[in-house]
């Protein structure tokens, strides 16, 4: 620890001695000091064992980042809406399980490390790479931990976890071998989705769809028996080579008859079937296909279905195979130009002429995906998604639409999960294969985790053939088959050789209470857990799934780096205190995307002055001694008592949502409450009325309230503020309160508010001091209760309440046009009824307008009406009171 470290741990300790607030408030000081001393103090640790009670554990899963770069505005809003759960469920007296971690095997790491050091992977042996891997993720960790301890979140970190290290191995390499001696896996040579960029096999989940711009190139195709031809229209010609047959719906006319014939493959000269199949679209093209091994699913479908020949043209790095012939080593690309200018030269190319079309490309890099047939592992998922279904109807989701996403994308399941990877940095598969049967062997549970490519098998022959040669798994797990059992991980689940069974180290964690997500890993994340979960432990993983949406810019256009409107977090946490930043993310119902603002940054930081004056001036008003722990007095004024009644009525309200996840609800209650009614009614009020233990009590008790209930949305300042007014203990430590039950009559109270604000303004309007006496004043209106805390606060000497209400009259103060109407429906005659309102020479005729000798509709103009009192004395009006003063 550095001095100046040392130096402000110490002042954290000092500050708890003092009893006011002083000075301005200076966030930058204190949250440093605070996120310091909390880190330092492990003030958030879990200490939970396994005879815990699980229903006094509120148990976290929490999102994994994966290491791919910077701390981007969607770290900061999801963490952050997880801290607002943690702090809340830690202060209703559960013990919270909060934990780190960071995804740093797979692709996306590998694909930073070469971008960060500049090199290629295929340049350096695997374990060189992954070495250089290990280097970069854990530059970026350390870079990424320092800024989430910035933001205050109140993480364990004594619990962070990384899903390459050997523990977290272990448990991935144990889920495989559970799941293979189960029937749960299996490697096949088949068709699967490649990325040629990557140069590995992905998922089904880690493709999504991009529009491109191409071009329909109709080829002819001719029929081998008669003189006729077959024309098809394809976006990828580079594909002829690999065509093994051609597909006519055979409810078309015009080419159903052919089914059954063959044709000429142009330029390459090999003969196909022409089959009659209901899968082709007749909206598309020409009617017509050609099927090639492999250019999309349907290809797959109907090389299946029809028991086709496998022609590859397309190896995996993308590139033209011996069998494209003239072609061979171009790219698909160059391939596709070249063949169409010889389809052209030789006759065969009828038309051609641009198209926008969907293609399947992957996530990480945006390539366009190829289908080859390779041998790679899966997980079966086809069989079980009605079980997977169900697993999603078992948790509570927030917000409830996000189940039918999860729904979604189970209903539209087509593929097993393809697990494995030909990449460097991952955890490797632990399996040899028979160098003479080919003979999968799996190793123990005992010796996990290894490497078959530096281990050795747990057998000296093959238990099929007795050969005693083997062939390590060069492949490595899909970062989702190990981000997938993240609940498991945490909560210590583990093979016992005791016991020969797989068992939790922690299982009260078990169900999670809580799993927080962005809405755009539903169904890698979330249903990759769910799947493995279920099959190792035979129930859903959560109780709750609770999904964030994305930070949008100001325009609420999706933040991109193209696009230049990319703001940073360490730009907004330049110019803002980290609870502003907070006081932001708490803006939105959770689920939506919502814009990036400034207004809600200056209207948070704001709240943070406002919070610490309101408190400097209640340290002012109050004895020392109360601030900690305030004593009810034996009779309450009726005016505190309604404060205390209010606050029950915030108390319960706020509760309730954060309960639900609801935390803009809770901020929009909270900050009403204390800005409008504690600060700008009974604050001011208490300010004019001399002390006593009732206002004391009250000013002291609502102070620590409003402390406890803006804990979880603004954790600094009101640590800052509950360690120097109330005590040592850490405000995120206190039980979280509970409505006291104070009852009174809230309307009233509201009421006689108003009426003292009004009388407030009032004497300023009349430039008399505020404790100028009022000679008399008369309320119209419900203040029952209440009539002593008006006479003392705005000093008035007779005061009558009454149930009428004054003889009034009432005048038209303003008509107003609306202009989008007006305008084009009466053009150059506007502004002569804008005149003629002006000057007051108009009729209301009923609920019309007549001016200018026009005749305004209603929608079309607006009228504002007030009340005027004629009788001695002015009138004040407030939305539920009329106030006559006499001075």
């Amino acid at each position: 620890m550095t001095a100046e470290q040392s130096q402000t741990t110490d002042d954290s300790r000092s500050q708890t001695t003092a009893s006011k607030p002083t000075g301005e408030y200076d966030p930058r000081a204190v949250e440093q000091k605070w996120q310091q001393y909390w880190v330092e103090r492990e003030t958030y640790a879990y200490e939970g064992d396994p005879e815990t009670d699980p229903s006094t554990v509120f148990s976290i899963d929490t999102p994994p980042p994966t290491v791919s770069g910077d701390l981007h505005m969607g770290h900061l809003y999801g963490h952050t809406l997880q801290d607002f759960a943690a702090r809340f469920r830690r202060m209703r007296r559960s013990e919270v399980f909060f934990p780190f971690g960071y995804d740093d095997n797979g692709i996306a790491s590998e694909r930073l490390t070469e971008r960060d050091l500049g090199i290629r992977h295929q340049d350096f042996s695997r374990r060189e790479f992954q070495e250089k891997c290990r280097e970069v993720c854990r530059k970026y960790e350390a870079d990424f931990t320092e800024k989430m301890q910035g933001l205050g979140v109140s993480i364990d970190w004594s619990r962070t976890y990384k899903t390459i290290e050997p523990r977290v191995q272990r448990v991935s390499q144990l889920s495989f071998v559970e799941l293979y001696e189960d029937g749960r896996e299996y490697r096949q040579e088949a068709p699967a989705i490649w990325c040629p960029e990557c140069e590995t096999a992905i998922s089904q989940v880690e493709t999504e769809d991009a529009e491109r711009d191409a071009r329909f190139n109709d080829v002819a195709f001719p029929l081998a028996s008669t003189d006729g031809e077959l024309v098809v229209s394809t976006t990828r010609p580079e594909l002829v080579p690999a065509c093994v047959a051609m597909f006519v719906h055979p409810d078309d006319e015009e080419h159903a008859h052919l089914a059954g014939e063959t044709a000429e493959v142009p330029l390459f000269g090999h003969e196909v079937p022409i089959i009659a199949d209901e899968r082709v679209d007749l909206e598309t093209g020409t009617g017509a296909v050609m099927s090639c091994t492999f250019g999309d699913r349907t290809d797959i479908e109907w090389y299946r279905a029809h028991d086709l020949p496998l022609r590859v043209g397309v190896d995996e790095s993308g590139t033209m195979t011996d069998l494209a012939g003239p072609y061979e080593g171009m790219s698909t690309e160059q391939a596709r130009e070249a063949i169409v200018d010889d389809l052209e030269a030789e006759g065969y190319l009828r038309d051609r002429r641009p198209v926008t079309h969907t293609v399947n490309v992957h996530e990480r890099c945006g390539t366009d995906v190829e289908f080859l047939v390779t041998e790679q592992w899966y997980v079966k998922l086809l069989d079980r998604k009605e079980a997977y279904l169900e697993a999603g109807r078992e948790m509570d989701w927030y917000p409830e639409k996000m189940f039918t996403r999860y729904e979604h994308w189970i209903e539209g399941l087509e593929w097993d999960w393809c697990i494995s990877r030909q990449r460097d940095s991952g955890i490797p598969f632990p399996v040899w294969y028979c160098g003479d049967c080919g003979s999968e062997v799996v190793a123990d549970r005992a010796d996990l985790p290894v490497d078959p490519l530096a281990d050795d098998p747990p057998v000296e022959t093959c238990p099929d053939c007795g050969h005693d040669e083997f062939v390590p798994e060069e492949d490595v797990f899909d970062t989702w088959a190990t981000s997938s059992l993240t609940p498991l991980i945490n909560a210590g689940w583990d093979y016992d050789e005791e016991t020969g069974e797989t068992e939790m180290a922690n299982p009260e964690l078990y169900r999670f209470d809580l799993r927080p997500q962005g809405h755009d890993i539903i169904s890698f994340w979330l249903f990759h857990t769910v799947v493995k979960c279920l099959e190792h432990t035979g129930e859903p993983p959560f109780d709750a799934v609770l999904i964030n949406g994305h930070v949008l810019d100001e325009n609420r256009e999706k933040m991109s780096s193209s696009k230049g409107n990319v703001v940073a977090p360490e730009e907004a946490l330049a110019e803002y205190p980290v609870d502003a930043v907070r006081y932001w993310a708490a803006g939105t119902a959770v689920g939506d995307d919502f814009p990036y603002s400034e207004k809600d940054l200056r209207t948070g930081d704001r709240l943070l002055t406002k919070l610490w004056n309101a408190s400097k001036l209640v340290a002012d008003l109050t004895p020392d001694e109360d601030h900690d722990s305030p004593e009810e007095p034996d009779d309450l004024a009726a005016i505190d008592r309604w404060l205390l009644a209010e606050l029950d009525a915030v108390v319960a309200d706020v509760t309730e949502h954060m309960d639900a996840y609801e935390f803009s609800k809770a901020r929009d209650r909270l900050r009403s409450f204390f800005w409008n009614t504690f600060c700008d009614d009974y604050l001011e009020i208490a300010k004019q009325r001399a002390a006593s233990p009732s206002r004391d009590f009250a000013l002291a008790s609502a102070h620590r309230t409003f402390l406890q209930l803006f804990a979880p949305l603004l954790p600094h300042v009101t640590e800052e503020l509950w360690r120097t007014m109330h005590g040592d203990e850490s405000v995120h430590t206190t039980d979280w309160p509970d409505p006291a039950g104070y009852e009174a009559d809230l309307a009233a109270g509201e009421t006689a508010m108003a009426v003292v604000s009004a009388l407030r303004k009032y004497k300023t309007e009349h430039q008399l001091p505020l404790n100028a006496e009022l000679d008399s004043v008369t309320v119209y209106g419900d203040v029952a209760g209440f009539e002593d805390a008006i006479r003392e606060v705005a000093h008035v000497r007779d005061l009558d309440v009454t149930a009428g209400e004054p003889e009034t009259t009432t005048e038209i103060s303003d008509v107003s046009l609306d202009y989008e109407t007006v305008g084009p429906k009466y053009g150059e005659a506007v502004g002569d009824i804008e005149a003629a309102v002006e000057a007051g020479d108009f009729e209301l005729d009923g609920d019309r307008l007549r001016a200018a000798g026009e005749t305004l509709e209603p929608g079309e103009f607006a009228v504002e009406r007030e009340r005027t009192y004629a009788g001695e004395g002015g009138m004040l009006a407030t939305e539920s009171a009329l106030v006559v003063v006499r001075e």
